[in-house]
Parts: C-alpha cells; sequence; structure tokens
C-alpha cells in the first residue's frame, strides 16, 4: 500500500497534537506494515509564523519519505485582527471573509499543493481539518481522500468555508466519540466512511522508536525541583490558549491556601510564560526521555486545554500509571476519564483545589486511578491495536473507492 500524507509541519522537533500524531502513524505504518510511506509539507516548524525553515526537498526520517516545498506566504499580520473579528461569530461570518481567513492564515503554498493533485499513490490522507493545506487540496486530489480532522468545539470550526472540507474527504478518523459527535452535529457526513481509532500510545516499559532509535537517558535526576518535592507536571505547549495561564493562576491560589513542597512542573514550548512563582517550574522543552521521567514521577498530570480532540500527554501520563486532573469543558479528556475511572475533572478554582488536595493526600487514590488508566490505553490505543484498525481501515476505503469507479 502506497500513501501520502498532507500536513502542514512535519518533523521530530516538532510538538502538536496533530502533527505529531501523524509523524507517529507514518512511522508506525513503515515499520509494522512495510506500507510505502511518503509525507507532502511545507518548510515550516513554527505554526505562529510558519517561517521556512526546512530545506525544500527531500529526505527520509525512520523509514518515511518526506518531500518539504517552500511556502509563498506565511502567517500574514492582517490575519490577527481579522480572526479576533471573525471568530466572535464565526457563524455570521461571510464566504468571503472566511476564505480570506484562511489564506492569510497560512501556510500558502502551491507547490504543495500541484505536488499533492499530481500524485497517483493508492491514497491520501489530510492532518488537520484547519489550515491551507487541507482546505485547499482535499478538492484537488484524484486519489481516495481521508481526513483526521482532530476538531474540537472552537470558533473556528463553525466558519463557512469549511463544510466543503468535510463533504470532499472519502472517509473520516476520529480521535473519540466526542469528536464524532462533533462533526456529526455540525456537517453532512452520516455517508461518509468512518473510523473511531483515537491514537497510538507508547509503552514506557518498551521504549525505543519504529526506527529502533532508543529516546536516551534522562537528565532530570539533576534537576531539583523534581528530584526533591513532589509535583503536578503539565506537558505540551505553555500558552494561555492552552489553559496553561488559567493552570498557573489556579496553582499559586493552591499554594496560598495549601502551603506545602508540592510545585507544578511546565514542560514544552513556551508561548506565553506565566508570572514568575517560588512553586512553579518552566522547563521548556524536554526530550522523550525526560518526558517519561516527568511522568512517571508525577503526583498527577494535568490537562488544563478546554481544546483537545484526543489529547496523547493523557494517555501517555496513564501509560506511566500516573492520574490525571483534566478541564471539565474538554469533551475529549473528560470521555477519557468517565471511560476509563482514571482521572478527576475540574470545572473552575474550587473544584481544581479539591481535585488536587485529593492525590496530593491519599496516594493509594492516585495509585488506583493510574492503574485504571493504564488498563485502559493498555486494552484501546496500544500502537499493534492501532494500526491494525487503521490498516484495515485504509484498505477498505481503498477497495470501495475501486467499486465505485468500475461501477461508474
Amino acid at each position: 500500500m502506497r500513501i501520502a500524507f498532507v500536513v502542514p509541519r512535519y518533523g521530530p522537533a516538532i510538538i502538536g497534537g496533530a502533527e505529531t500524531a501523524a509523524r507517529l502513524l507514518a512511522e508506525h505504518l513503515v515499520a509494522e506494515k512495510a506500507w510505502d510511506v511518503e509525507v507532502l509539507t511545507t518548510c515550516a516548524e513554527d505554526f505562529v509564523t510558519w517561517d521556512d525553515v526546512y530545506e525544500p526537498g527531500e529526505e527520509s526520517i525512520h523509514g518515511v519519505r518526506i518531500v518539504r516545498h517552500r511556502s509563498a506566504a506565511g502567517r500574514e499580520p492582517a490575519f490577527h485582527p481579522l480572526s479576533a473579528s471573525l471568530l466572535a461569530e464565526p457563524a455570521s461570518a461571510s464566504a468571503e471573509d472566511a476564505e480570506r481567513w484562511l489564506d492569510l492564515q497560512g501556510p500558502v503554498t502551491p507547490a504543495l499543493a500541484d505536488t499533492a493533485a499530481h500524485w497517483d499513490g493508492d491514497a491520501m490522507v489530510f492532518y488537520p481539518y484547519l489550515y491551507w493545506p487541507t482546505v485547499r487540496i482535499i478538492e484537488r486530489v484524484a486519489v481516495p481522500t481521508i481526513l483526521h480532522p482532530a476538531a474540537h468545539d472552537e470558533p473556528a470550526l463553525h466558519l463557512p468555508v469549511f463544510p466543503r472540507v468535510f463533504e470532499a474527504a472519502d472517509a473520516l478518523v476520529f480521535q473519540t466519540e466526542a469528536e464524532r459527535h462533533l462533526v456529526e452535529g455540525l456537517f453532512p457526513v452520516a455517508s461518509h466512511h468512518q473510523l473511531l481509532m483515537g491514537l497510538g500510545v507508547d509503552d514506557p516499559d518498551i521504549r525505543s522508536r519504529p526506527g529502533g532509535e532508543s529516546p536516551g537517558s534522562s537528565s532530570l535526576d539533576r534537576r531539583s525541583p523534581v528530584r526533591d518535592a513532589p509535583y503536578l507536571v503539565c506537558l505540551g505547549r505553555v500558552d494561555g490558549h492552552k489553559g496553561t495561564t488559567m493552570l498557573a493562576a489556579y496553582f499559586a491560589r493552591y499554594k496560598e491556601r495549601h502551603p506545602g513542597s508540592l510545585r507544578l512542573v511546565l514542560a514544552g514550548p513556551v508561548v506565553d510564560a506565566p508570572p514568575a512563582h517560588p512553586d512553579i517550574d518552566l522547563l521548556g522543552p524536554v526530550s522523550e526521555a525526560d518526558k517519561w521521567t516527568l511522568l512517571e514521577g508525577a503526583t498527577a498530570l494535568v490537562s488544563p486545554s478546554p481544546w483537545e480532540a484526543f489529547s496523547l500527554v493523557v494517555a501517555e501520563a496513564w501509560s506511566a500509571r500516573t492520574p490525571v486532573v483534566v478541564n471539565a469543558g474538554c469533551a475529549a479528556t473528560v470521555e477519557h476519564c468517565r471511560r476509563s475511572g482514571g482521572g478527576l475533572r475540574f470545572d473552575g478554582f474550587g473544584e481544581f483545589e479539591v481535585a488536587v488536595d485529593r492525590l496530593a493526600t491519599d496516594a493509594d487514590l492516585g495509585a488506583d486511578l493510574g492503574r485504571r488508566g493504564r488498563a485502559y490505553v493498555d486494552a484501546h490505543f496500544r500502537w499493534p491495536l492501532v494500526i491494525e484498525r487503521y490498516a484495515a481501515f485504509v484498505e477498505s476505503v481503498v477497495a470501495r473507492s475501486a467499486q465505485r469507479v468500475a461501477r461508474a
């Protein structure tokens, strides 16, 4: 089977939900199914600017062939005021303004679109729904198309530019029931071929990359805040949009009411640094080995984001047998907690305070939640299970398309 992924950016240095999910899936399809997998993408690394960072052309990473193209335009300065205006009432936006919003958001990459339009493999996979490469390309390709929307109930999803994107897809892959219900409620996709797949999750007891690369050893044993005190950890982009500003404020208030040794560790690329606090550690990006060390030693992982389509870090925390605390406004992470029994949720500071205090003072509760979460991930999201489900689905999409062509 020969498939191509179309994503706005790609590479091991890129930390992002949809981009990471696409990369790991591509690598595991090569390693476990021996498929011929290509990635058609831009030269960008940063989604804020879409500036060209990587060299254009071809390279191979873990057996995946990557073809990069320079962008004609990144994120234009005019995007921000237009976006603020349109997303205040997205359902009222005109089609013209929504199209302009998409182009100003970037990355505008006509060369990528032309390459994809002439690509002649078995199927083309798009991640996520939101950006120019998906919207401008999915209608142009001749092969069967599979869209991984990575959708959550954000204002942009309601702009009038996106209904045709979902209509153009031959098949849809969802990460949670919540995502499927959201999309089905907004777009006429009931007749589309669909798969509820989730994401694949590494087992920390078997730490190896699909290409055989070891993640290395952790350096965190030399960082005294992690070594010497109990802590909550939040992994991922440190960004107000992801809820980290709120989390830092909640934690600072918690420490006023509950003095003690508990710390908060924020690990990931820093977009919006919270105000400095003596009990909050801002680590920046961490290695794969450091990530697992953080998860294994934490009192709990906190996922403060209200907008997640799956949340890989929640599943990774459970893989490390660590309980989670999630934002009650995020349908995907709340669904995980409900199905697994592996976490607590909070809606406002009062519930955050209660959840954290319970986990900080009751080790047995944390251990029980962690065990439940681990069992849930083992049952549904280990890579061999995910790859078998996905490979069978892609093959069925290709066969279904061939049957339609034959009937025509």
